[in-house]
Formats: structure tokens, sequence, C-alpha cells
């Protein structure tokens, strides 16, 4: 009985690992990669409102590129050093005339 059972363990370690590496090698959803992304797409779709929007009107003009530019520069430089806030536990010190003397 003995006998029976290191053998069985035996062969069960050789077949395990053989499984598992074979299993890897599956591919199991074929149909799935041939319809990866349309669910994403479908969606997207659907939360537009009109599609050919840019069809309808045509766009009005707006600044000219030197100037939008400069505001876009502006823009990106106010986030580089912003102004330091003032300390809100600071009260009432400094200048300033007091009511007691």
């Amino acid at each position: 009985m003995k006998l029976d059972c290191i053998v069985f363990a035996r062969r069960a370690l050789l077949i395990v690992p053989a499984c598992a590496l074979l299993g890897g090698c599956m591919s199991s959803s074929p149909i799935w990669d041939a319809h990866f992304g349309e669910s994403v797409r479908a969606i997207t779709q659907a939360q537009i409102i009109d599609p050919q929007a840019g069809e309808h009107r045509p766009s009005k003009p707006g600044i000219d590129g030197k100037s939008a530019a400069s505001a876009m520069d502006a823009y990106d430089s106010s986030f580089k050093a912003p102004t330091p806030a003032a300390n809100p536990f600071v009260i009432g010190i400094g200048g300033g005339g007091g009511g007691g003397q």
C-alpha cells in the first residue's frame, strides 16, 4: 500500500506541472480578442449628442495665433509661480493703531 502511494505521488508531481505549463500555451479567448474594444467605442458614440455637429455650422473666427500663444503662456506661468497665500493664523499683528493706549 505504501508503494502505491509513492508511485501516485511521483506521477502527480510530474503531471501537475506539465498541465500547468501546457495551460499557458492555450488561447482561451479568440472570440473576445476579435471584438476587443467594441464596447468602449459603442459607449463613446452613444454619449455624443450630435456626431455631425462640425458639419452644421462653420466655426467662428477667434483670436489670432500670437494673442492665443501669449494667453496660454501667461496662464501656464501662473501655475509655475503662484502668489503666496496669507497666513490665516496671523490676525491683527503688526501695523494699525491699538485701542488700549
